[in-house]
């Protein structure tokens, strides 16, 4: 009979390992929290700062509801888009629910490249304004559940000017009365770590002088230079950038048509799916994963308009599709004719995924053998899937239970584990 084993391992050795890893330890802790769980918004609206008014996204739904209409309907547009009619015709009447009640997820007030320069006076004004505006749709129930401002770079010549707005609009914003839940502020064409520390500052000082929590103004970072991909030292800048302002940044933004720009793409080329866009937006991937930043693709400028209607929607309704696949689950819209292709795609996206998502999930979590064994990282994979579906409208809670067996508590718990009580 052989001898019990015994370990050789003893608690001295057990507790230098413990102290050789502490910094591993206090950096995954730190640095890598991993998504929080909350809903992201699948688009981002731009409008020139000084058009918006509370009834902006009421007037963007209508309009995106008129285009749809005189094209031959929302279940037209899913067949435009290589939807099925079963499949279209579930995503037609939620598409119709979401354009009626809520066109806009993600609103900015730009006061960059929509806006220019129109000098000190008039933007000290409009930047005052929009604070006012937003306010007031906020308070009204009109607002988008996002929303917030785009001011101008931290390069030499804009940079007073961009911080005056930043300063103007967030001062206003604040003494209207408390945040809005929603509120986000976005640095555009950054080209080095130090502009993103400068703007960590700025908001810090924001929060001091407006007597708000440590933390509770955050912003977007928009990847818009090849500097922030590769730095002069053959290194990333964009990797560094979760880690010298932790908990500051909320998402990167890839911007297509000045990062295409910068790279000598001639205009006609320039694209979210050129291969240059592909790289930039892969590095963004590998240098955020694991932090809980948000990732957003950018846009296209073709807009479904005149007669071009729907050539626009089929090359957006392609576009938005081949991002969700690659794991951008958010891009930018620029004209309401292009609301009704970017929910369409999206609600296809998840709606034609559902079944085969639910499926595995039940078995995962009922331990039935399947066709398919997933792994731990695969069944959250499949439940934040099902969650972005839940959390955008295109997939019901009832839904879920059904097919999946697990309610909106569970699922959440499945797709973000590290937020479970149990785990807490």
């Amino acid at each position: 009979m052989a001898a019990s084993p015994t370990q050789a391992l003893a608690a001295a050795d057990l507790a230098r390992i413990d102290s050789q890893l502490a910094d591993t330890d206090r950096l995954l802790e730190l640095h890598y929290p991993g998504d929080d769980g909350s809903r992201q918004p699948i688009h981002t609206v731009y409008v020139p700062a000084d058009r918006f008014t509370p009834s902006l996204a009421a007037d963007w739904g209508a309009q995106a509801i008129a285009t749809a209409d005189g094209h031959g309907g929302l279940e037209r547009l899913a067949r435009l888009l290589g939807q099925s009619p079963e499949l279209g015709a579930a995503v037609a009447s939620r598409v119709a629910h979401k354009l009626a009640n809520e066109p806009i997820e993600d609103l900015r007030l730009d006061f960059e490249d929509g806006y220019g320069d129109r000098g000190d006076v008039a933007e000290d004004a409009d930047a005052v304004a929009a604070a006012g505006l937003v306010a007031e749709a906020v308070a009204a129930g009109t607002a988008p559940p996002f929303i917030g401002i785009r001011f101008k770079c931290f390069e030499a010549p804009t940079r007073a000017r961009g911080l005056r707005t930043l300063d103007l609009f967030v001062s206003a914003l604040a003494a209207a009365g408390e945040l809005p839940a929603g509120l986000v502020l976005t640095l555009p064409k950054v080209t080095t770590v130090a502009q993103v520390q400068a703007m960590d500052y700025a908001v810090a000082r924001l929060e001091e002088v407006h007597g708000l929590p440590h933390g509770r103004l955050r912003f977007e970072v928009q990847v818009e230079t090849p500097q922030l991909i590769l730095g002069p030292d053959g290194t990333s800048p964009l990797a560094r950038l979760p880690h010298v302002v932790p908990g500051r940044i909320s998402a990167l933004h890839y911007g297509t048509y000045d990062y295409s720009a910068s790279l000598q793409i001639s205009a006609e080329y320039q694209s979210m799916e050129h291969p240059v866009a592909d790289f930039a937006k892969e590095t963004m991937q590998l240098a955020v994963a694991g932090t809980g930043i948000r990732l957003s693709d950018g846009s296209t400028n073709i807009i479904p308009v005149g007669d071009n209607v729907e050539g626009a929607w089929r090359l957006h309704g392609r576009l938005v599709q081949r991002s969700l696949e690659r794991g951008y689950y958010q891009g930018w819209d620029l004209h309401p004719a292009q609301l009704p292709s970017r929910f369409a795609a999206t609600y296809g996206f998840y709606r034609h995924g559902l079944p085969a998502a639910a499926a595995r999930l039940r078995n995962y979590v009922e331990q039935t053998d399947g066709g398919v064994m997933d792994e731990p990282a695969t069944a959250r994979a499949l439940a934040a899937f099902v969650l972005r579906g839940v959390q955008c409208g295109a997939v019901g809670v009832d839904e879920v239970q059904a097919l999946a067996g697990v309610g909106l508590s569970r699922l959440t718990a499945l797709a973000h584990p590290r937020l479970a009580p149990s785990n807490s």
